[in-house]
Order: C-alpha cells, then sequence, then structure tokens
C-alpha cells in the first residue's frame, strides 16, 4: 500500500463541529431512580446497604447478562464484591455475569415470551433498549443509568495510518471510510449494524454527515455497500479479520483488513492482548465519535423480590465507586468521575492531537437509526430486480449536450449500476416497444437470475451485460408502457423470493402509446390487487427526458410501494436506482 499523505482530503471536507456532553445521567441519580422504583422505600439512607461486612448471613444471589465486551470486568467486580464479602442487607453478593450479544437478547426480551432466567441486563448500548420498548408487550426493562462509556473511531494497522499521516492528521468519517471505496487503498472492515451497536452507530453518523453535506441518500448507500463487503457477524469476529502482526504476509494478504471501525474498548483490548507487533493506532474523526454507553437494567422489575432488586442497586452502586470505577477503567472502559481518559485512550492506540478527550457527539435520534437499518437492510442484502427498458423509437434522440442518443446513455448507466451488485444479487432484463414482438409490447431478454451463476462460457453478469449493450430502439416503436408494467410486475410477484430485495426498475422516455392497452386507472387497480406487504415488490419508474409524465409514473410506482423518479440525463439513472433503494428500506422499516 503506498503512502496517501493527502489522500482522504478529496472525500470531501469537514470542519470540527461544538459536540455536546454525551448523557448526563450519573451513577448517583440513576441509583437514585432504582432505589425509588424497584424498592418503593428510600433506601439509600440505609447505611447497612453501604457497607463491607465481616460476615454475612445468606447470599443473595444475582444473575446478570452483559455484553461480551464488558462482561469480564462486571465480572471482575462481582469476584472483588465477592472476596469482600459485600452484603445487600446484610445477605453477601452473590453475582454470576454471564456475556451474551446484545441483539440476541434484545430480540429475546422483545418477543416477550417466558421470563428471563436473569435479573439485570447491561447491553452496550441503550439502542437496544429502545428495540426491545418497540414492542408493547416485550418484558419491562428499568434502565438506571450507564456505568461506563466508550467512544467509536477507526483503527488502522501501523503502517496504513502512517500513510494516514497519524496522529497528526485529523479526518471525519466521510474522509475516513471515503478511503474504503478507493480500490486497494484501505481495507476497512466493520461489524454488521443489524446485529452492532458500533456499526449501526458509525454508519448513522456517517449517514448523517453526508446528509448535512447535501447527499441525497445515494452516498451513504454507496459507503454501506462498500462496507457491507467486509463486514462481519458480531464485533467479536471483526477483531479476528485484522493483520496479526506488521508482516508483509499478514498486511499483504486480501482477506485481512488494514482497518476496522471498533471501540475505544476494543482496539483497548486488542493492543492489550497484541502487543507491539500487532497493535492498532486510533483515529477519533474530528466531527465526533459516537459511543456506547452500557446502560444498567432490571429486567422484568416487577417479578424479581426485594431481596433481588436491593442486591441490583448494591452492584450497580459498587460499580460506580472508586474500586468499581478502577476496575471498568483496568479493561479499557471510560467512567464518570473517573480518572482521565488518558490513559485508556493511550493504551488504546491514541495520541494527541487525536481528539480523544472532546466530547463525544449528540446521540442519534430513534428515527435516524431506523432510517440507517432500512437502508442498510435493503442496501446490502441480496436483490432480485427485473429491469425493464423502454426501446421505442424515441429513444434515439439525442440527449442535449451529449451528443448521445438516449439508448446510448441509458445502458451506460445501467452498466455502471449493474456493476455494483454483487454474484449473489438476481438481476434480469426485459424490453419494451410496440411493434416489437407480434402483439405484446414487451420481450424478456434475460430472465431474473443470479448474476454469478454460469451462462455457457460465461456468467449470468456476462450475458446480462452483452443484453444490455445490444438493446436498440425500435424503428417506428411507440411506448408500451402499461401493458408492459403489468406484465413485468406480475412475472416478480410471482417469483418472489423471501430474504431478498425484490423489485422492479421500469425506464421510459415517453408517456403510455399504444392505443390497445388498458387505461392508467385499470393499471394502477390490479397493481394494488398484486401488492402484498408480506411480500413487497416494490416498482421503481424512472422517466427520462421532458417527453415523460411524472405524475403517471408516481401514481403507477406508489401503487406497489415503490417510487417514481424523473431525470433529464439517463447518466443519472444508477444514482436515482439507488436513492430508490434506500427509499424503500426506509419504509420497510
Amino acid at each position: 500500500m503506498g503512502r496517501h499523505s493527502s489522500m482522504p482530503d478529496e472525500y470531501g471536507t469537514a470542519t470540527a463541529d461544538p459536540r455536546p456532553r454525551s448523557r448526563g445521567r450519573t451513577v448517583a441519580i440513576a441509583t437514585a431512580l432504582v432505589l425509588v422504583v424497584a424498592a418503593g422505600t428510600a433506601l439509600a439512607v440505609r447505611s447497612d446497604l453501604l457497607d463491607l461486612g465481616d460476615s454475612c448471613g445468606d447470599k443473595v444471589h444475582l444473575d446478570v447478562v452483559a455484553s461480551p465486551d464488558v462482561a469480564p470486568a462486571l465480572q471482575d467486580a462481582a469476584d472483588h464484591a465477592r472476596e469482600k464479602k459485600v452484603t445487600s442487607d446484610g445477605n453477601c453478593l452473590d453475582v454470576t455475569v454471564t456475556g451474551r450479544e446484545s441483539y440476541k437478547v434484545a430480540d429475546a426480551l422483545r418477543a416477550g415470551k417466558g421470563r428471563p432466567d436473569y435479573q439485570v441486563w447491561v447491553p452496550d448500548s441503550d439502542l437496544w433498549i429502545q428495540r426491545v420498548e418497540q414492542n408493547a408487550k416485550a418484558t419491562q426493562l428499568t434502565a438506571a443509568g450507564d456505568i461506563a462509556t466508550s467512544p467509536i473511531g477507526v483503527g488502522m494497522v501501523p503502517s496504513a495510518a502512517k500513510a494516514f499521516g497519524w496522529p497528526d492528521k485529523t479526518y471525519s468519517w466521510t474522509q475516513l471510510t471515503g478511503a474504503a471505496m478507493e480500490d486497494d487503498k484501505l481495507r476497512l472492515g466493520a461489524a454488521d449494524p443489524a446485529r452492532s451497536s458500533t456499526g449501526l452507530l458509525a454508519l448513522t453518523k456517517l449517514a448523517g454527515a453526508a446528509k448535512k453535506s447535501g447527499d441525497d441518500g445515494t452516498q451513504a448507500a454507496a459507503m454501506a455497500k462498500v462496507l457491507s463487503q467486509r463486514t462481519s457477524d458480531s464485533d467479536g469476529q471483526l477483531m479476528d479479520t485484522v493483520a496479526r502482526d506488521g508482516s508483509g504476509t499478514e498486511q499483504g494478504n486480501p482477506r485481512r483488513n488494514e482497518a476496522l471501525i471498533l471501540s475505544e474498548q476494543a482496539a483497548f483490548a486488542h493492543n492489550a492482548e497484541a502487543g507491539d507487533g500487532g497493535a492498532l493506532d486510533l483515529f477519533y474523526p474530528k466531527d465526533g465519535s459516537p459511543e456506547l454507553n452500557y446502560p444498567f437494567s432490571l429486567v422484568d422489575e416487577s417479578a424479581l423480590s426485594t431481596d433481588e432488586s436491593r442486591a441490583a442497586v448494591r452492584f450497580m452502586t459498587l460499580l460506580g465507586a472508586p474500586d468499581g470505577r478502577s476496575v471498568l477503567e483496568r479493561h479499557g472502559f471510560r467512567t464518570e468521575g473517573g480518572s482521565s481518559p488518558d490513559t485508556v485512550a493511550t493504551e488504546a492506540g491514541a495520541r494527541s492531537p487525536q481528539p480523544y478527550a472532546e466530547p463525544t457527539s449528540q446521540p442519534p435520534g430513534e428515527a435516524d437509526i431506523e432510517e440507517t437499518l432500512g437502508m442498510w437492510t435493503i442496501t446490502v442484502q441480496s436483490a432480485r430486480i427485473s429491469t425493464v427498458v423502454d426501446a421505442s423509437a424515441s429513444m434515439s434522440n439525442l440527449v442535449p449536450g451529449r451528443g448521445e442518443s438516449r439508448m446510448e446513455v441509458t445502458k451506460a448507466s445501467m452498466l455502471a449500476a449493474l456493476s455494483t451488485f454483487t454474484p449473489e444479487d438476481e438481476i434480469g432484463l426485459w424490453e419494451f416497444s410496440t411493434l416489437l414482438d407480434g402483439d405484446r409490447d414487451y420481450k424478456e431478454l434475460v430472465p431474473t437470475e443470479r448474476l454469478g451463476d454460469r451462462k455457457g462460457s460465461g456468467t449470468q453478469r456476462d450475458k446480462l451485460s452483452a443484453a444490455f449493450t445490444s438493446l436498440q430502439p425500435v424503428p417506428g416503436g411507440a411506448t408500451g408502457l402499461y401493458d408492459t408494467t403489468l406484465a413485468a410486475y406480475k412475472k416478480a410477484t410471482s417469483s418472489y423470493k423471501s430474504g431478498k430485495f425484490n423489485a422492479v426498475v421500469v425506464v421510459t422516455d415517453g408517456v403510455n402509446q399504444d392505443p390497445g392497452s388498458m387505461s392508467r386507472s385499470s393499471l394502477i387497480s390490479q397493481l394494488e390487487t398484486l401488492t402484498d406487504r408480506e411480500h413487497p415488490v416494490p416498482l421503481i419508474a424512472i422517466a427520462v427526458g421532458p417527453d415523460t409524465d411524472k405524475d403517471e409514473i408516481e401514481q403507477i410506482a406508489e401503487a406497489t410501494g415503490g417510487s417514481g423518479h424523473q431525470v433529464s440525463d439517463p447518466a443519472d439513472i444508477q444514482q436515482v436506482i439507488l436513492k430508490a433503494i434506500v427509499q424503500a428500506g426506509a419504509k420497510s422499516n
């Protein structure tokens, strides 16, 4: 990998924003809240709740489920409490901590089936609590406060960090991830945003930064598509993908990542285990680092016994005390009221002037999170798309300022769009015009099949590329839009595949010109009948040029839950398709 002293600057500039401090829910305030909620009385004034004792009566057992990154720290704190015979109302605390992925716990609690076998849950972010609470039938959670935090940044192997000018140069999120969009410049890995708070918060930050720069969603979706190529199922699996040492064999391996989107604590833990040979250098984006906040929550509080409720409060109080904060900091977490972040940040790979001591960015809103999840789900999952291209005679008209016909520019844009899909995606091609195939206005040129499938001496992608390239306007042909749209939509809905983003993309340069076809109202009525919310197949209609009717294509597309778009230049088709997919993703959530 060569040096890129100014490389990320070409992805846009960004100025540092004033960043408000994170949520001010202190452990003391949160503890007081839980004392009232869980026990129904002002237990904080009870001195025996806070004292250590030389002996204790019975044990009070507490099961805690926590995010895998914080679970070891909580278990150390629990062991310390057991060794020191810490009591709650005279009973020794006996706390067992189990590490479990936050998304799995959230899914189980959201379902609300059965009583959980644990009394406390500590996910890595309150994003998961929000997800649980979206279902009115979910298991009740009583969030008490945050026990620790960890900002999110980009860790790089030393050779990549040096090429980026670390630690002296600072970059925005879009500048850092933009480098990954250039072939072979930076192999950047991330955890699946649908399963990882780190991945989701970072992607939401990216999408927000792109939107502030005037992006209509296309740039953010393109970044998501690139990140998806090197996405791991979990944060733990992600850490296994980075180059293990500085050898040419490891760092030159295309399967190894040179950079990771990760939390400061994950970098801390990695560097502690890897030593100097495999340590990461950490960038903190100058437009703000989102943070993990580790909320301490009582699970099904109404079903807990008084002893269990008080033990949970006692354990949380310990985590907020000096000894508890010290345990958390030794594991790479930041604590409120604890020591300076310098020690943790330095061990995680931070160096000045990286803004590691700056306040973290404002937490994203729930609507922003949902929009990002929708965009991610639709953009990166395998697609099944039938493309339907107008081949009427008017497609031979020249595009102003280009010296090429509408058909030539359309083909180039569609081929560019085709290149963004993976071998797992299924793409097909139809063309349409009157006088095309007897009484029919349409012809299926390439059935919708997996791009990686072998077709003769090539693949489905090769076959599609050749078919797109061969498209030609039909002399004297008119736009047979209505019959074609219905036929293509019937075929797509009848061959729907679960687990994929199913859609029909229709590109036309005119209004319906077939006098023998159905009416617009009849088409819309039949499309609405075919539409199934449980098996959505949005129609993405793109009108090209001045001879189209925007209202018409919007009405037709919206009947299926899709969207209509009008462009003056066929070269914009690629971006419009991606934008439409993003919109469909937002609707699906």
